[in-house]
């Protein structure tokens, strides 16, 4: 499917997700989909969030699926169902009666078919980037979850980055004046790891360097520049371009580090190192999206928020806004942080030190996403949401392909993104009551 911005059309009975809070649950019984680094790594946060349980868990390799059974059994006296063993051992988790809530952490080309079995069988489920690579894909969720009524939502932890969540709050309250332009998304040199099939052992990620030349991952970055513009709440993407460069890191890395035997001399790279994503909103802000995790750098998500007023750019952070700041000379973000910290982050923040991943974000949004279910609330981020920020994957792969031409953003939210309404700048409330404490 080629990007023509259209929406298609609707099945009888399906009812928009905007507004559609959780249904309240006492507990919320999570079933675990790939227990590979990033799940296996989560499991900490899902342990320490009060009301959360661990009812089953699914992996591919048995030996995986029963470790993190063995860890939860030790850590609760409680195992959960193991389901291994096959591709579609997934299935059977997704029709469990003891599931309220599957989280997808397996290899991206997993994430859609997964989606869509959770909400088939009757479950929410939060996944990790990218909800899906294929734009057709993307509408099929949206689809899903309006026909189902179940929630679909990207595991996006640096929404809830400390720095990213005050820019949000300064950016409301009108710090920056008029939004303007913003830059994000995900600058790792991750190539230690996408030759070492110790940390990934099918190598999965690699080969996405050879057969697709688009943004893969640039959501980090670009999920809290749109926060701050009110995407799909009074904004929305509207056009899309994208270039990128040659396709060289990953080879010249290989030639200096990789043995003569290594599998990977047998493959080509066609993903350019560095691609760039300028999108467009229906405002006229400007958004630029970055990607690379191929080149020797420093790590950065940029982060960068800029209005009529002033702006601020992190990495480190870095603020100068008017009429605090003059001479051309970056000023100090910490004031501001202290001044326009989140509820969150001065409610969980301890906690998430001490059972989060990623400086505590992983917990933030572990800690929310169950709060939220248990007490009943409209989720931060929606499945609009969530297509709208992963869109920069297909989209940016049309434009490169038709020589960086212009692409159309679809309106996942079928012509209501113009309404205003909450999203990740949310008003503080309390976890409920009743299991407060009891950790599982």
């Amino acid at each position: 499917m080629t990007s023509t911005g259209k929406a298609p059309a609707t099945a009888p009975g399906q009812r928009t997700m905007i507004g559609v809070p959780f249904e309240r649950h006492d507990e919320v019984r999570i079933g675990l989909v790939g227990l590979g680094n990033r799940g296996n790594g989560m499991l900490r946060g899902w342990l320490g969030v009060p009301g959360a349980v661990i009812t089953a868990v699914c992996d591919t390799l048995p030996d995986r699926a029963a470790r993190a059974a063995d860890r939860i059994q030790a850590e609760t006296g409680n195992r959960p169902t193991v389901y291994a063993g096959s591709d579609t051992a997934y299935e059977e988790l997704c029709a469990a009666d003891d599931v309220d809530l599957v989280y997808v952490a397996t290899p991206w080309e997993w994430h859609f078919r997964q989606g869509m079995a959770a909400m088939q069988g009757g479950k929410h489920v939060g996944i990790e980037l990218p909800i899906a690579t294929e734009l057709k894909e993307l509408w099929d969720l949206v689809d899903a979850s309006e026909r189902t009524q179940r929630h679909c939502f990207l595991m996006e932890n640096c929404s809830y980055g400390r720095n990213e969540l005050a820019i949000l709050k300064m950016a409301h309250d009108g710090v920056f004046g008029e939004l303007t332009h913003g830059h994000g998304g995900y600058l790792h040199d991750l190539r230690d790891l996408l030759f070492n099939g110790s940390y990934e052992p099918d190598e999965w990620r690699r080969m996405w360097h050879t057969h697709t030349d688009a943004s893969f991952y640039a959501m980090h970055g670009l999920a809290p520049i749109a926060a701050c513009m009110d995407i799909n709440r009074g904004d929305r993407f509207s056009y899309l371009t994208a270039t990128s460069s040659a396709a060289l890191a990953l080879a010249d890395y290989r030639e200096r580090f990789m043995p003569a035997d290594h599998p990977s001399w047998a493959e080509t790279y066609v993903k350019g190192d560095r691609t760039t994503s300028i999108i467009r909103t229906e405002k006229g802000r400007l958004v630029r999206a970055e990607h690379d995790v191929s080149s020797p750098r420093p790590y950065s998500r940029i982060n960068s928020i800029a209005g009529t007023r002033g702006i601020f750019e992190d990495y480190p952070a870095r603020i100068y806004v008017e009429p605090d700041h003059r001479g051309h000379a970056w000023a100090s973000f910490d004031p501001y942080l202290q001044k326009y910290d989140h509820w969150l982050w001065r409610k969980v923040g301890d906690d998430a030190a001490n059972n989060g991943g990623h400086g505590g974000m992983d917990y933030i949004l572990q800690w929310r996403i169950i709060q939220q279910m248990r007490a009943g609330l409209v989720p931060d981020i929606d499945v609009y949401d969530s297509a709208s920020w992963c869109a920069s994957v297909p989209l940016s792969g049309e434009s490169i392909r038709k020589g960086s031409r212009p692409v159309a953003v679809p309106d996942f939210t079928r012509g209501r993104w113009h309404e205003l309404r909450p999203g990740l700048d949310s008003v503080e409330t309390d976890m409920p009551a009743a299991l407060v404490g009891a950790g599982r």
